[in-house]
């Protein structure tokens, strides 16, 4: 089933970024039980993690699959704003080219995430093109989603998604309420980082792993990058909140982490307050699967 939407009056605007160094801030990490590890993080080129991979199980911490990228523009006048826009205007599914002198000039890639904090937003490419790319390299985003609407499910509100990957989903209607495929039920109560936000245009929030009851119950340890998940009792039309019997939908854009309160990060797609998402499991509900990235 599709869905009727406003794609029609939406706006597909240009942003721009450029391959992100790797950043620490210290040689160790503080693990939740009180370890000091030293593992790798976010940014970079990550060549042996993409979308359809686990999530977890890495000896990592909130590492970012694919190309992580950021706009550096340092104009005096407007700061951060630059990538401010990177990341608030790209959508999960825009069309991404690598622009400039790059050796990779003219590949395109897939936006498979949006990372707060760090405010990254990472692309999906083939092995072959991420052997080619290296840091600094710019690529121009074909930002496209943002205002996007359900004409025919006006209570739930959509944010950070392409047209084009929307369209793609296999949705369904039972009861009144729109059926949308999930790799995983994931209970609010075990959501962490993020949790605050005043909005979810950018960013994302965590799903913690240490408790292992509730993993086993969800089965939350095979969450991999790309997957479709819904998040129950959780409201994010304003930003992040609990609230019973609330649903939203969100893709899972980073690894699992060792830092108390921080897990698998979730950009948030799709929610409604009133619960009318009806979360369908579906395994192959994984964005690497549905836009064919493999």
């Amino acid at each position: 089933m599709q869905v009727k939407t406003n794609e029609d009056k939406i706006v597909k605007i240009s942003v721009m970024g450029e391959v992100a160094s790797p950043v620490t801030r210290s040689a160790y990490r503080i693990t939740s039980d009180g370890r000091a590890v030293t593992l790798p993080g976010v940014g970079g080129i990550t060549y042996n993690l993409r979308v359809g991979d686990l999530a977890t199980g890495w000896k990592a911490d909130h590492v970012e699959p694919g190309v992580s990228i950021e706009n550096k523009e340092n104009d005096a006048r407007f700061k951060q704003m630059a990538n401010t826009s990177l990341n608030i205007l790209s959508c999960i599914g825009n069309e991404v080219k690598v622009v400039g002198d790059s050796d990779a000039k003219g590949e395109k890639g897939t936006v498979v995430g949006k990372h707060g904090g760090i405010e990254h937003v990472m692309v999906d490419f083939s092995e072959d093109v991420m052997e080619k790319l290296v840091i600094g390299d710019k690529m121009m985003v074909k930002a496209y989603g943002q205002g996007l609407e359900l004409l025919d499910y006006p209570e739930i509100k959509v944010m950070n998604i392409d047209p084009g990957f929307l369209n793609k989903i296999d949705f369904s209607e039972k009861e009144g309420k729109l059926g949308i495929p999930v790799t995983h039920k994931v209970p609010a109560r075990v959501m962490g980082s993020g949790l605050g936000a005043d909005h979810v245009v950018s960013g994302d929030y965590d799903i913690q792993l240490f408790d292992e009851t509730t993993n086993k119950e969800f089965g939350l340890d095979n969450l991999r990058f790309g997957d479709l998940v819904a998040i129950l009792d959780a409201d994010h039309s304003y930003g992040r909140i609990y609230k019973k019997d609330a649903v939203s939908v969100g893709i899972v854009v980073h690894s699992d982490c060792v830092i108390s309160g921080h897990g698998p990060g979730v950009t948030t797609l799709l929610t409604s307050t009133t619960g009318m998402i009806e979360p369908v499991i579906d395994s192959g509900a994984n964005i690497a699967s549905i836009l064919k990235l493999r």
